[in-house]
């Protein structure tokens, strides 16, 4: 039955057509009617050729002339053709025989756009909004919120949204569209109010239920997001967005084992995708299950395989288990990706420090100095190193310039304190350490990280012990 109605349709256009090519040349033709010639002006139009839709409007109109439905067809022709303001005057007398049809509204608003007067446009349909009800005004207030977004009246948008969800709380497209614009103009007290009202007297609205809790979660109030997360999905099993966002919030909550379930789901009902097996590696890792996190951050790194980050994790995992030269071969895949990253230099150093390559290790954190001169842990591994490597009179260099392009970090006066007894300058060694500790003296843990046997050094003891009597420490 349908494809007669189909095959009916198209002989009838046919016809029509043919009827319209004689009036064009003169020939008898049919009367046609002005419902004909919408149908004729539309066939052009759907295939791109304005020219010969607009001369079809045209000769409609000379037949026509006080169609409203006519003047609007073509005033849409006029806007394609960018006559924007012979368009406006057109939809005016549209208006006058017709206020009653909204696209007269949406096409003064396009109009008007086109002409760049924002205001005029929102006025249109500010108008007509208070003229018309039900679904043509629900469509009105969307394209007002449209006009709004691409002047970046975003607050306004979300307005428009609201007020249609006030309208029509099931509204999937007003639903899906506010739940960006809250957490864009950061509304979301004002959401979960709305939702609160929807879920009254819609309780099985899973978008609502998911708009919701997404509110909640940019409140950081993740144990009231979780809950209404496991609302939406209770509602619909299958919805992968609420599992995405439960399991986001509780990884905030640092509640990574219980993160990995909703996980887990999400790559059930969906495509693999990196972001969710580093989510799964990260969870793991937390965990201290580095097996487990490793296999989930190779399987995100053979999705983005230019991804530094992720052989980056990797080779923490690597680390975290004692495997130094496992590690080094993913730092290296990071480093050609990313060759002066601070943060793969430093762990590719500590690496080399392990294994007792100093000199390798001094060169990788000359490369996290040199792009960060102020970073401590970068001047810290290499002092560190110097210490290890036996290297003291470049140690105690390097601790004085570290001091200097930190702004006077006072660390760094116990790293040098560090050195000078390592080189056996005692009297200099206690003279930096009272300077240190007037300075900073919870930070003696540091002096007595590196080198424990300073707490058998009796005038060691007694500054420390003199300060904590001060109860500095």
């Amino acid at each position: 039955m349908r494809d007669h109605s189909f095959r009916q349709d198209r002989e009838e256009l046919k016809e029509l057509l043919r009827q319209y090519e004689n009036m064009k040349a003169g020939r008898r033709h049919s009367f046609l009617e002005e419902e004909s010639f919408e149908r004729i002006i539309d066939y052009f139009d759907d295939r791109n050729e304005l020219a010969q839709a607009m001369q079809a409007a045209e000769l409609a109109m000379e037949q026509y002339p006080y169609s409203s439905v006519l003047m609007v067809k073509k005033a849409d022709l006029m806007i394609a053709s960018r006559r924007y303001k012979e368009a406006l005057e057109l939809l005016d007398q549209a208006e006058v025989m017709d206020s009653g049809d909204i696209n007269i509204y949406i096409l003064k608003t396009d109009a008007y756009l086109a002409l760049d007067l924002q205001a005029k446009a929102v006025e249109v349909l500010e108008s007509a909004i208070i003229q018309f009800e039900d679904d043509e005004r629900i469509e009105l207030l969307f394209e007002l919120a449209d006009v709004y977004d691409d002047y970046e009246e975003f607050d306004k948008v979300f307005d428009c949204l609201k007020l249609i969800l006030e309208a029509d709380a099931n509204n999937e497209e007003a639903l899906y569209k506010i739940c960006f614009w809250t957490d864009f103009t950061g509304r979301n007290e004002e959401s979960i109010r709305v939702h609160q009202r929807i879920i009254e007297e819609f309780p099985y609205n899973e978008l609502a239920w998911f708009n919701l809790a997404a509110a909640y979660q940019g409140l950081k109030l993740y144990e009231k997001a979780i809950d209404s997360y496991q609302y939406a999905i209770t509602i619909d099993e299958k919805f992968d967005f609420a599992y995405r966002n439960m399991a986001d919030a509780f990884i905030r909550l640092h509640r990574y084992k219980e993160a990995i379930e909703p996980l887990e789901k999400v790559i059930e009902l969906s495509r693999p995708e990196d972001v969710i097996y580093e989510a799964l590696g990260h969870c793991y890792d937390k965990l201290r299950n580095y097996a487990q996190a490793r296999f989930y951050y190779k399987k995100a790194s053979h999705l983005n395989p230019e991804d530094s980050k992720l052989y980056y994790k990797i080779a923490c995992t690597y680390i975290n288990e004692g495997q130094t030269e496992s590690a080094i071969k993913q730092l290296q895949n990071a480093l050609r990706l990313q060759p002066l990253q601070p943060e793969f230099n430093l762990a590719m150093g500590e690496c080399m420090v392990e294994l007792g390559r100093y000199q390798d290790g001094i060169e990788y954190f000359g490369n996290v100095i040199r792009a960060k001169s102020k970073n401590i842990k970068g001047w810290s591994a290499l002092l560190e190193c110097l210490m290890k490597g036996n290297l003291l009179e470049e140690a105690e260099e390097y601790a004085q310039t570290a001091f200097d392009e930190t702004g006077g970090k006072p660390v760094f006066l116990f790293y040098k304190t560090a050195v000078y007894f390592a080189q056996g300058k005692s009297k200099e060694a206690l003279n930096l350490l009272e300077v240190a500790m007037e300075k900073a003296p919870k930070l003696i843990r540091k002096l007595i990280d590196l080198n424990p046997r300073l707490l058998q050094h009796q005038q060691v003891v007694d500054i420390i012990a003199r300060y904590k009597r001060n109860k500095s420490i």
